[in-house]
């Protein structure tokens, strides 16, 4: 036992020296990502920076999968356990904010003529950099991308060092925002020969997660009408924005009719014009349809179809459905937690200066009196007895009492690949405690030395976790033995439609 626990530290120290040994490199990398700022499918700048990083360290790369133009693979080594990481790079739009700031002020946006991977008509259809313009990163991918690099790099340099067999990939996973692209990586085989996967996410304090996340359906109702003069021959018109709002007041009266799981939300993306004196002929609404299980969501699925069939029969237009994204419900491997939750309690707590205790605290008063007030609840439902303790600092730093929040209440297109690999998620802080994702504030703080702590500390603790299978290939077996019970005979449920296609929408 004593052997083993000087390997362990002998290994915590040579992982965590080859990451801080580039922790300027990486916070350079992380930094561009986020001035970037490119939304789903778009991520051209984002991804090719990542992709000539992970080729000068000598990873082979493949990249425009599945149909996703900034999709990609980088692999080094060969042999079992193929050990994924997920790296996400895309931006939330609306969030554009400079950084460092308490103040709500947009980012201003140059274009970078250096990165030929942005494609002619994306260049032509948006001079300098229009296609980001008002995108921030409200989520933490630029974080999510390079944490996940260092990690792959300082594990291949061990790998190289140590003469361990082994294949280790970084998976460039775009759009996972409103999108989902690692379904379609999931639905066109990327995963099929992979052991395990690793992620990680920001979050409000440190953990790996042994519970699930919501399935989720996006769609897109889009209603036609006819058009006509609203005063001099309304008769002939037929509204499509009536159908919508008809539909929206048919879906809030669903909602006493469903589980207390479930979320359903919508955003009206085209009312039909601003002339009221036209009758509307088209109008579209885009809904999100979340339960705990993707079973649930498409019963959902289908009575908000109904209740849009409905909608137009009432109004004599007709509808047309479309999705455009699905998201499975997570599994998460509790052999993969354990060991990530193992180098958690050894790390111990990220370590920060007194200036940066200050930054954090200045980013807490920026926030709304209605989220100053659910931090007393946000402690409590992280961290149970130990919440008085959590709240001494402005970051939150004990690691969070599973039990208490093992169900998550967000989406994430990792679920789908945990249907296939076992997987762990991995959260770790990186802003102010209170700091709310998607949020100017989340995108503010984005490029301080809190958030660059957060990342290099994430990538610590996924290469640590890959480096005991690796050594250990029988834990992999072991991690899919859990998996397919845990399955119990049910399959992926590929809940993309057959025909759909990545899509800038």
């Amino acid at each position: 036992m004593g052997q083993e626990k000087k390997y362990m530290d002998e290994y915590i120290k040579e992982i965590s020296e080859k990451i801080e040994d580039k922790k300027e490199y990486y916070a350079e990398i992380s930094d561009k990502i986020w001035k970037f700022a490119e939304p789903r499918f778009q991520e051209y700048k984002s991804s090719e920076l990542l992709q000539q990083s992970l080729k000068k360290e000598g990873f082979s790369i493949k990249s425009n999968l599945a149909g996703e133009e900034t999709a990609f693979i980088a692999e080094y080594g060969f042999g079992k356990p193929v050990i994924g990481f997920l790296g996400e790079f895309d931006a939330l739009p609306g969030l554009s904010q400079k950084a460092d700031t308490t103040e709500r002020i947009p980012e201003e946006k140059t274009s970078d003529s250096k990165y030929e991977s942005v494609p002619e008509r994306v260049k032509k259809q948006n001079p300098g950099s229009g296609y980001t313009d008002n995108c921030g990163h409200g989520c933490g991918h630029q974080l999510i991308g390079t944490g996940t690099l260092a990690a792959v790099i300082a594990l291949k340099d061990f790998m190289k060092a140590h003469n361990l067999k082994g294949t280790i990939r970084y998976y460039g996973c775009p759009a996972e925002e409103n999108a989902g692209g690692k379904a379609f990586l999931v639905r066109d085989g990327y995963f099929n020969d992979c052991d395990l996967a690793l992620c990680w996410h920001p979050e409000q304090g440190r953990r790996a997660c042994y519970g699930s996340t919501k399935a989720n359906f996006r769609v897109f109702f889009t209603f036609h009408g006819t058009p006509a003069h609203a005063s001099m021959c309304p008769e002939l018109g037929r509204s499509a924005l009536d159908a919508v709002e008809l539909m929206d007041v048919g879906v809030n009266y669903m909602r006493e009719h469903m589980i207390d799981e479930a979320r359903i939300h919508y955003a009206i993306t085209d009312t039909g014009g601003d002339a009221p004196n036209v009758v509307q002929s088209r109008a579209q609404v885009l809904y999100a349809i979340r339960a705990p299980k993707i079973t649930q969501v498409k019963e959902l699925y289908n009575r908000v179809c109904n209740i849009a069939k409905g909608a137009a029969l009432m109004t004599e237009t007709t509808v047309e459905i479309r999705q455009v994204a699905a998201y499975s419900n997570l599994i998460s491997s509790k052999i993969l937690a354990d060991h990530m939750n193992t180098y958690l309690e050894k790390l111990g707590p990220i370590p920060y200066t007194e200036q940066e205790y200050a930054y954090a605290q200045k980013f807490q008063q920026s926030l709304s009196d209605q989220d100053k007030n659910q931090l007393p609840t946000i402690a409590r439902d992280y961290f149970g007895p130990k919440a008085p303790e959590a709240m001494k600092t402005p970051i939150f730093e004990p690691i969070a009492c599973q039990n208490l929040y093992s169900d998550l209440k967000y989406s994430t297109d990792v679920g789908d690949v945990s249907w296939i690999v076992p997987t762990v998620h991995l959260n770790i802080p990186t802003f102010a405690a209170g700091t709310a994702l998607h949020s100017w504030q989340a995108v503010a703080q984005g490029k301080s030395s809190i958030a660059h702590k957060g990342m290099l500390y994430a990538a610590k603790i996924m290469a640590l976790t890959a480096l005991d299978f690796l050594q250990n290939p029988e834990l992999a077996n072991q991690a899919r033995k859990e998996l397919t019970e845990t399955l119990n005979g049910e399959t992926y449920p590929d809940p993309l439609p057959k025909d759909l296609k990545p899509e800038i929408w």
